[in-house]
């Protein structure tokens, strides 16, 4: 089985359902596993802020589906300005349909109508439609009505942030896998002086891993003091 993904596009390795730390989200990462792994479901619409982990769930749910010997499309909307609407025609024939950041092609008629006629030719085919967006159905400024309607239909689920101790689990996992010992009080340490969004965390643990690395240290907190020039 395949994952289609447009040119240019790549799933990142990291994001997988065992990577997540779901906190308050038990229920969705529940259901994400079930029917990513090939129990048709209702469509899903899942939206809350940025860096909250969307777009890591629709690529763990590819890979999950990918390991089930299910095949998947992912496509990310907010590049939708490199791709024509027609890229949807027949990929209703992909058992998982993964559209991230719907909220990008909002308010354009073409893409729009394409987004309808997808979603009709997915529940005919009984794909797994899951799609993504940072406002609620009701706030993405839709301006076709069907499409709207259809939309608010599935499964609607707001994605909520995680606690600080699922962020320290979260890094410290993250760590793990790059081979690198992360503390806590390394971590509590971060957690005081950044902003608490997963992707700027793991965008800095990251650096870190490079620079500890580089210089054959150990991540302690002299050295992230060090690092950063607090």
């Amino acid at each position: 089985m395949t994952l289609q993904l447009p040119l240019g596009i790549r799933l990142r390795d990291l994001a997988t359902l065992e990577n997540f730390i779901p906190g308050r989200n038990n229920e969705l990462y529940a259901w994400l596993g079930e029917h990513a792994g090939g129990v048709a479901g209702r469509p899903l619409y899942l939206w809350g802020a940025s860096g909250l982990g969307k777009t890591h769930l629709l690529h763990a749910a590819c890979h999950h589906a990918h390991r089930a010997g299910r095949s998947a499309f992912y496509l990310p909307l907010e590049q939708g300005g490199q791709f024509a609407p027609q890229i949807l025609d027949g990929i209703e024939h992909y058992p998982l349909l993964a559209l991230d950041n719907i909220d990008c092609v909002m308010g354009l008629p073409q893409w729009e109508h394409a987004l309808f006629t997808l979603y009709n030719r997915a529940q005919d085919q009984g794909s797994q439609l899951l799609i993504t967006a940072n406002v609620a159905p009701a706030q993405l400024g839709c301006t076709l009505p069907d499409l709207r309607s259809r939309l608010g239909w599935g499964l609607v689920y707001q994605l909520q942030d995680i606690d600080d101790a699922d962020k320290m689990q979260a890094l410290q996992r993250r760590a793990a896998q790059r081979g690198l010992v992360l503390g806590d009080d390394v971590v509590a340490y971060l957690l005081k002086r950044v902003p608490r969004d997963m992707p700027t965390l793991f965008a800095l643990l990251e650096r870190l891993d490079q620079a500890a690395l580089a210089a054959k240290r150990k991540v302690t907190i002299p050295f992230v003091r060090e690092l950063q020039g607090w």
